[in-house]
């Protein structure tokens, strides 16, 4: 069953004349706004039934340097769409999260970890209004806009180097359509208060960066070997290894053949220790078969 309308509500103009441009389809409304705006997020969500919540600044170290602008966005901004959806009474609201927000150590991921606790205490106070709040938690999307991959492809265009912050640093992956279909899942499944994670693979940093090397240098006109790589020191705000979820959301976890879900209804004895460190890491091959399917090699 398709929908009547699709409204996207952006900051960025560009963006949004690009997108009314590449679909010209009736039913996507592009609206201007923020979610910084509450009478904007009420016009945009009035007589709406689902709300996916992605705005976000989300760059490590923009948010270090920039920080209450990060909590202007991430944790007012998560109100204000929390507060017009209860006014308006949206059957579903979906936040769409980080691995960084499990222990965080900089200002993103403790902006989103309390934009997640936003979403899921507003069932313990919504009253008798319908919303169901839920979230879901994202590791690092591959190919999205600024992600590695896209950073990556410009230095090795541009001759090298390329930089890595540290030799141990691991990560979990996923796709665009991943993120998507796990996004569409949990609001099927979100009867409010959960917390949906996927089930990805991890890599090595060292281990993609390799792999991007040796396919992209060729197509613009360098040999592999000729791409340096430069070790540079952390950046600021910056974790070795990422987690998904805590020793404590581990004992209020369920797990599905595709993901886990945390809720506070939920008992599991078992540990799952769930972090980019300790998982089964990707071969390269499997790399190259990953950056294949999205498309970023051929």
């Amino acid at each position: 069953m398709e929908p009547e309308v699709i409204r996207i509500l952006d900051n960025n103009e560009t963006g949004l004349f690009e997108l009314e441009q590449r679909f010209g389809s009736e039913m996507i409304r592009p609206l201007v706004g923020d979610v910084r705006d509450i009478e904007r997020i009420r016009r945009a969500v009035e007589d709406v039934d689902l709300v996916f919540h992605a705005a976000a600044l989300k760059h490590v170290p923009l948010c270090e340097y920039n920080p209450f602008e990060a909590v202007k966005t991430n944790v007012y901004g998560t109100q204000n769409v929390i507060e017009a959806c209860l006014d308006e009474e949206v059957e579903k609201f979906i936040l769409i999260s980080t691995d960084k927000a499990v222990n965080p150590v900089n200002v993103m991921g403790a902006t989103k970890l309390l934009a997640e606790r936003l979403t899921t205490s507003a069932n313990l106070y919504k009253g008798g209004r319908r919303t169901a709040f839920s979230v879901v938690r994202f590791g690092n999307v591959l190919n999205s806009r600024g992600s590695i991959l896209h950073v990556l492809r410009e230095q090795i265009k541009n001759g090298g180097p390329v930089t890595l912050t540290d030799e141990e640093m691991t990560r979990f992956i996923m796709s665009i359509d991943s993120a998507v279909e796990l996004v569409l899942t949990a609001a099927y499944h979100a009867a409010g208060g959960e917390v949906f994670i996927l089930k990805m693979p991890s890599v090595r940093i060292p281990d993609l960066v390799d792999v991007v090397v040796e396919e992209l240098a060729p197509r613009y006109g360098y040999r592999p070997e000729d791409i340096e790589v430069e070790i540079t020191e952390r950046r600021r705000g910056e974790k070795l290894f990422e987690e998904l979820m805590t020793p404590e959301e581990e004992l209020k976890s369920r797990e599905t053949e595709d993901m886990y879900i945390i809720n506070d209804g939920f008992s599991n004895p078992n540990s799952i220790d769930y972090n980019s460190k300790n998982s089964e890491k990707l071969e390269k091959e499997d790399i190259k078969r990953i950056l294949r399917e999205i498309n970023y090699i051929s």
